[in-house]
């Protein structure tokens, strides 16, 4: 068994865990990256939008992107942690600025400032259309170039290591993690402390925008640990995935519909004016359940978004890579309306923490999709994801600095990764069957609406599935297919039983048998001990 030591472990490669390793290692710890695919594959690295911040102060104002946020949370948020992100966001856009992230301008030279859905100001400061994919290629640069950082691109962590897990203390805390590298080997890990940064969990359905990689991976290491979630039935489903049969998963940015998208049914016609006063503008989980609505009572299997209002020479200059992308399927958005639908997107709940990221569970971190603070509430504003991975990134370095400890060393070493009595398998078919079923289940009966019955079905097949998982899991060598799918299904049990439990509809959940409000705002929170694995 292989064995490594480093000062801080950062699980996931997205905005959070590379700008966090860059705050690190600026500080001088020794930071090793431990990512499942190359270190630029990630949600961040698809992110169209951009990052919510305010800017223009004569328009805009903290209480007026404060206000937008709770609006569209549905009053689930906690205010003072909004307020928290929304007066962090101008700074993180300076220093980010400052590593070398180019974001669009206009001919003044300011910034140049979108518009998206549920915002009542211009405050969107992006990239082009490919806000991510420039975040993500900056940050990637400067940490390959560090010498204090350490990369291992193919490697996917199984689980952690805590103390109180192998009773090295009387004192629990983190005190590293095992992890698989892609030829088969597991490595023990031994570090101060640990950041778990790996993203969302939208390939848990069957639709989804999310690259491959988002299984849930740092929801279900951290909550294995000892780690409560909260609000996980709180799951955004993207309202315009371009609908098309080779090309999936691509989305079509919340900024369409601020410059001026119109969402309409096959024949051409109008319909959000009948769900929300802001019409193609209403916050996601409005526009998601309205088309989903729509489908259903029409039988169809898309709607359209329709940009042919709009000069084409604007969007040819304002959504050049989305331009593309349409082309690529056949549409020519400057002359034709875009057919889409609905998809998962992003978890508005998550492993529990201070908006710093702190668990409860001393030297472990999370920041970004993995974490919940209350920002979102019951539904994410667009494009504040962006800004709460950068926030929280901050934060999460910072906290790790003021708390730092000296991680264990081989002369008082972790215990090692035990594989007695285990077997390779030849029955790799059982983990394709296992992954399907889950996404379908979880589509057909915990997707964009919802009721008791679906739910209550859907909670009698996860468990059935997670038995079987678990016990292929003791039984055979670890894989990462293998490692994806347990995490997958511990994920999906949490959404449905969160799910079960919140009797109200509010937000992105909506629940036939309990279609209004309750009086009483409170967080669905599930803790380690009502499972059983």
């Amino acid at each position: 068994m292989q064995f490594k030591r480093t000062d801080v472990l950062v699980i996931g490669s997205g905005l959070s865990g590379l700008f966090a390793s860059l705050v690190l290692a600026e500080r001088g710890l020794k930071v090793l990256i431990v990512t499942k695919e190359d270190i630029d594959i990630s949600n961040s690295h698809f992110a169209q939008g951009g990052i919510a911040t305010v800017i223009d102060f004569d328009q805009d104002s903290f209480q007026k992107h404060i206000d937008d946020t709770v609006t569209a949370g549905d009053g689930l948020n906690r205010r003072d942690v909004v307020d928290h992100f929304v007066r962090r966001g101008p700074g993180i856009i300076e220093s980010l600025r400052a590593l070398g992230v180019q974001f669009s301008t206009r001919g003044d030279g300011h910034l140049d400032l979108g518009c998206e859905g549920g915002h009542t100001e211009r405050r969107v400061v992006h990239a082009g259309d490919i806000t991510g994919t420039e975040l993500i290629s900056v940050l990637k640069d400067r940490v390959v170039k560090d010498r204090r950082i350490t990369i291992w691109q193919h490697h996917t962590a199984i689980d952690l290591i805590t103390t109180r897990k192998f009773t090295l203390s009387a004192e629990n805390r983190v005190a590293g993690a095992y992890v698989l590298t892609q030829e088969g080997v597991v490595i023990t890990v031994a570090a101060g402390s640990v950041l778990l940064a790996t993203g969302g969990c939208g390939k848990v359905y069957l639709y989804t925008s999310n690259p491959d990689v988002a299984t849930g991976d740092g929801i279900a290491i951290g909550f294995r640990a000892g780690v409560p979630v909260a609000n996980m039935e709180m799951v955004q489903f993207h309202p315009t995935i371009l609908y098309h049969e080779k090309m999936r998963s691509v989305l079509l940015s919340e900024a369409l519909r601020g410059e001026g998208g119109i969402l309409k049914t096959r024949d051409g016609r109008t319909f959000m004016e009948k769900y929300h006063p802001m019409k193609s503008l209403a916050p996601r989980d409005v526009a998601a359940r309205a088309i989903d609505h729509e489908l259903k009572k029409r039988g169809d299997d898309f709607v359209l978004l329709d940009m042919t209002r709009l000069d084409p020479a604007f969007l040819e200059h304002r959504f050049p890579n989305l331009l593309k992308k349409c082309l690529d399927a056949g549409i020519d958005m400057r002359h034709e309306a875009i057919p889409v639908v609905p998809a998962a997107h992003y978890l508005c709940g998550g492993l529990q923490c201070t908006p710093d990221g702190a668990t409860c569970i001393p030297g472990l971190f999370v920041a970004g999709e993995v974490a919940h603070t209350g920002l979102h509430g019951a539904n994410r504003l667009a494009s504040n994801s962006l800004l709460e991975a950068a926030v929280m990134a901050q934060g999460a370095a910072e906290g790790i600095l003021a708390r730092h400890v000296v991680p264990p060393d081989e002369i008082a070493p972790l215990p090692r990764w035990n594989e007695e009595g285990v077997v390779d398998s030849d029955e790799q078919v059982i983990v394709k069957q296992n992954w399907d079923e889950i996404r379908h289940c979880m589509w057909n009966y915990v997707g964009i609406v919802r009721s008791d019955r679906r739910l209550e079905r859907a909670l009698k097949r996860i468990l059935l599935i997670r038995q079987e998982i678990t016990e292929y899991y003791w039984n055979f060598t670890v894989t990462r297919d293998l490692l994806e799918l347990r995490n997958l299904a511990l994920v999906a049990e949490l959404i449905v039983r969160s799910a079960i439990k919140r009797k109200e509809s509010r937000g992105i959940h909506y629940n036939t048998d309990h279609p209004h409000k309750l009086s009483e705002i409170r967080d669905t929170e599930l803790c380690p001990g009502e499972l059983s694995d």
